[in-house]
């Protein structure tokens, strides 16, 4: 079997097919094998697990995937790819290859079709192109996926910015919102010195556990969100300036009347609150209005 963590024996697999790598779909292939080994020991993979792989590049993470899993349901857009797949993964039997977009795929309804069941869930570990990371992230944890575990390669900065703290630079709406699904911890960061052809930036493996409740209760998840955009639309805004261009059938004194409600000077900044506090402000929202 070709070894797709070998440049060498990589590069020999693109040019017998005739492969060009397509930069417009992020296609930066993944070919260390001790990054591989620290992205499954992140994703606890046990097995009995499935695991959904998006983009699984020439195929190096979905062989370490397959000899650690019961079964890998492998995504990926490019045709092309498929045959390079199709010599890398060979005798591989626990591994299914879907063409398919996966920001319009149902990906419940994929893994149900492919094994029968959603039954004690799944996991998605992935290598995920730049170009549709914080889509794709949303796209797994806004439609309410069966995912457990979701352990996902991104930009380094994207890292930052899921795992951030209120007041600080890197804090804003994906990570309220990441945070309001799952529990993110930054696992390790990555070079970019280990893929082909080599990236302009480094990269980071982000680990989000999956909770069964969002991480605060509120009365309207449709206002908790639309506050949470409100708030880091304009960062420079104090909250009550922010808030009051939000909604402008309410007046400005109504506005006070919520942020005191919800106990939140209106000086402060949107960057500064915390899911708590979001969650207060959009109950207050919600029953003042």
């Amino acid at each position: 079997m070709l070894d797709p963590t070998s440049p060498g024996a990589v590069r020999d697999l693109l040019q017998r097919h005739g492969f060009r790598i397509k930069k417009n779909l992020g296609q930066n292939f993944l070919i260390d094998g001790n990054i591989i080994n620290k992205i499954i020991i992140a994703a606890e993979l046990n097995s009995t697990d499935t695991v959904v792989e998006i983009g699984p590049g020439v195929g190096a993470l979905t062989t370490r995937l397959a000899q650690k899993a019961e079964r890998v349901i492998a995504i990926e857009i490019d045709r092309t790819v498929l045959p390079l797949l199709a010599e890398t993964l060979d005798g591989l039997d626990n591994v299914t290859l879907v063409e398919a977009d996966a920001l319009k795929t149902d990906i419940n309804r994929l893994v149900q079709d492919q094994t029968g069941t959603l039954a004690g869930g799944y996991k998605v570990v992935a290598n995920l192109p730049y170009y549709i990371t914080t889509p794709l992230i949303m796209h797994l944890l806004e439609r309410h996926t069966a995912a457990q575990r979701i352990v996902v390669m991104v930009q380094e900065e994207v890292a930052r910015r899921l795992c951030a703290s209120p007041g600080t630079k890197d804090y804003g709406a994906l990570t309220v919102t990441a945070n309001y699904y799952a529990v993110v911890k930054t696992a390790f960061k990555v070079p970019r010195t280990v893929f082909l052809p080599r990236p302009e930036v480094d990269s980071a493996v982000v680990s989000m556990t999956v909770r069964k409740s969002p991480a605060v209760d509120v009365v309207n998840e449709q206002v908790f969100f639309a506050l949470v955009r409100a708030a880091f639309q304009q960062r420079r805004k104090t909250l009550l300036n922010a808030l009051v261009s939000m909604d402008k059938g309410l007046s400005r004194d109504r506005w006070l009347d919520i942020l005191q409600q919800a106990g939140i000077n209106p000086v402060r900044r949107g960057e500064t609150l915390n899911l708590q506090e979001f969650a207060r402000l959009a109950d207050a929202y919600a029953n003042l209005r």
